[in-house]
């Protein structure tokens, strides 16, 4: 038995407590719950104890330490049993050095943490692993978890359905029709899933699931970052990147913002390893949304008051979310990181993706929009040239092959391709070659 311990908590009242492993999402006000741990048991640790316990772990293979999650296992779900861990290794992710693009845009030390290097190509393995996890051990004290649910623009119900079908749980995603793309959708089709198209967009898809759930006897467990057992894995990033700059904090961390659980989580993570004296500062959050789902920028623009919108259609699907769950704990995220949220239009961040695909990186659209962010406010003089920048890349580019091919075929709607390189179709002629290459070598 873990000496730690954590539990779901209101945020309203913290002695209103739950176990992790009880089938509740709410409070009895109809707030959402936050997990909470034990940080008087967690103190009695050192700071540099825990420094040299997490590096001993640090992609290693003792089960289930490895994972970059599970390896701060008492920081994240202490109460799992190791023989429950549902994991695919997640987390470990490397953090690019975009040296090339940073010169080009005007910063010096401009990373990318690659969170797509992952089993199923986005930062969503994060927070799975913990919920599954916890559902699996759930099931072994004789819960009657029949089957485990979510909402989805795409890259959840990858990982949903993928952790489902590692651990024999059935899943069960609700997509808005025609709005994920092809490699999103066929993830929880090959893993086994019940994938329901909804003719809505993800709003609509949330409201469905929340209702099919809302029955703790109805069997269904939601798996929506409104449970909050998805941000304790993902919280793992921000103190991911302290621990591979050897634990030094950077200036800036920019992170795309859609439904908003992942802006808290990494606020999360980074006030744990402040509270717990391994970092004596901490880095200031910019949170990137599209111009045509911008809600938080709205808020931030009012003096934080926010107002639900009707989300538009925008490349960056995945954070086409105009009513987001976590709205409220975002805010006060930022609020304590001194933090900034920017938004970019379809034109930025396609072009924005397309230069960092030229100097290396793979960018998906939503992180597109963070490096679209990024460069705004470091043409502004808001991010100093000397200042060290982490963009948070979300997803792998390859679950957005489509509009790449949009984008180099110039035939993404409202946006000129400033980048595009489309293939140069010629005969079978030696001298035809010659004189395109000549052109392209600038000779």
């Amino acid at each position: 038995m873990s000496r730690y311990r954590a539990w779901f908590a209101a945020q309203d009242d913290p002695d209103e407590r739950y176990p992790l492993t009880d089938v509740v999402y709410y409070s009895r006000s109809g707030g959402l719950l936050e997990v909470q741990h034990d940080m008087a048991a967690l103190g009695e640790r050192s700071a540099e104890e825990w420094k040299q316990l997490f590096d001993s772990r640090w992609m290693r293979t003792t089960w289930p330490y490895g994972s970059g999650v599970w390896g701060k296992k008492e920081w994240v779900c202490p109460e799992v049993d190791d023989a429950n861990v549902v994991s695919t290794f997640e987390g470990g992710s490397n953090l690019f050095w975009a040296e090339r693009f940073g010169r080009e845009i005007g910063v010096e030390d401009l990373w990318i943490k690659m969170c797509g290097n992952a089993h199923t190509g986005s930062f969503k393995d994060l927070g799975m692993t913990v919920l599954v996890s916890v559902v699996k051990q759930m099931i072994s004290e004789g819960r009657p978890i029949r089957a485990i649910a979510c909402a989805s623009t795409g890259d959840t119900s990858a990982a949903l359905a993928a952790y489902g079908a590692l651990a024999g749980i059935p899943t069960i995603v609700f997509l808005p029709k025609g709005k994920v793309s092809l490699a999103q959708l066929v993830q929880p089709v090959a893993h086994g899933a019940t994938v329901l198209a909804l003719d809505g967009d993800f709003d609509a898809c949330m409201r469905v699931v929340r209702a099919v759930t809302s029955n703790p006897d109805s069997g269904i467990y939601l798996a929506n970052s409104l449970n909050s057992l998805r941000v304790e894995g993902q919280k793992t990033v921000g103190i991911e990147i302290v621990q591979q700059f050897d634990w030094a904090v950077p200036d800036w961390i920019v992170i795309p913002g859609g439904n908003l659980g992942n802006t808290f989580a990494l606020g999360k993570g980074l006030l744990m390893m402040y509270d717990l004296g391994l970092i004596s500062r901490l880095p200031r959050i910019v949170c990137a949304q599209a111009e045509r789902a911008n809600p938080l920028y709205r808020a931030f623009q009012n003096g934080w008051r926010y107002e639900p919108i009707k989300a538009e259609t925008t490349a960056a699907s995945a954070i086409q979310i105009g009513d987001p769950v976590s709205i409220n704990r975002a805010i006060s995220t930022l609020k304590r990181f001194d933090g900034i949220v920017e938004q970019a239009s379809e034109q930025e961040l396609a072009d924005a993706a397309a230069r960092a695909d030229r100097t290396g990186a793979y960018a998906c659209p939503h992180t597109g929009v963070a490096l679209a962010a990024t460069i705004k406010l470091v043409e502004r003089g808001v991010i100093a040239r000397g200042d060290r920048v982490v963009v948070i890349s979300t997803a792998h580019g390859l679950k957005f092959s489509r509009f790449k091919v949009d984008y180099h075929e110039n035939s993404l709607p409202g946006v000129t391709s400033r980048y595009a390189n489309p293939p140069v179709e010629l005969p079978a002629d030696v001298d035809a070659v010659r004189r395109v290459l000549a052109q392209r070598m600038g000779e």
